[in-house]
């Protein structure tokens, strides 16, 4: 069987879409090998790309504390994100994001559906619309399943999956109350993911 360290090396050097051109390397997932959930966010950022982990940056540490207030620890969970490659547009000096498009999306999700054939999670988080796009389709909508576990196939994987916002809408959230309000959502819907782990785990 294929492992992830196999994937991660092949994946290394990935050429289905043109964003290794300009992206430091492939960001490839993290986390143990049999996790029980994994979340899988946008695409890796200017940090992940540059240290070749995900959410090593900004919106990462935010998602760290969020898991531990949700009562599961990033160790235990397996990170990764729908795109592999950081897309973004240079303003001098700095980096900035661009949204992947749909062609960049469906070029790397066969690394994502190897991911979860691999960890074969009880549950997956979807952080953002990208992820649950990449995840479902492109009629996807955070709102329509934001909080609430749903059966999901992809591939040879059948799961659960929740969906919440992406840790980086927090950070952008306009002033302290709003980032508070966001956040709470946040930990919420990590909590219902948490619990989804624990039915489905009692029921195998």
């Amino acid at each position: 069987m294929t492992t992830l360290r196999e994937l991660a090396s092949e994946a290394a050097g990935c050429t289905r879409c043109d964003l290794y051109r300009n992206a430091t390397g492939t960001v490839f997932g993290e986390g143990p090998g049999e996790a029980e959930l994994m979340l899988v966010g946008e695409q890796p950022g200017d940090v992940e790309d540059r240290q070749g982990r995900p959410f090593v940056g900004p919106a990462g540490r935010l998602l760290d504390r969020a898991l531990a207030d949700s009562g599961i620890s990033r160790r235990q969970a397996y990170l990764t994100n729908a795109v592999k490659h950081f897309k973004f547009q240079q303003s001098g000096k700095r980096r900035l994001h661009k949204p992947p498009n749909r062609t960049e999306i469906m070029a790397c999700r066969t690394w994502l559906e190897s991911e979860l054939d691999v960890v074969r999670p009880a549950v997956v988080v979807a952080l953002g619309a990208t992820a649950g796009a990449a995840l479902v389709g492109p009629a996807f909508r955070v709102a329509a399943y934001r909080g609430m576990p749903a059966d999901l196939e992809v591939g040879p994987w059948h799961g659960v999956l929740v969906a919440t916002i992406h840790p980086s809408a927090v950070l952008r959230a306009s002033g302290p109350d709003s980032r508070d309000r966001a956040y709470e959502g946040l930990v919420a819907d990590l909590r219902s993911a948490v619990r989804a782990c624990r039915i489905r785990s009692g029921a195998s």
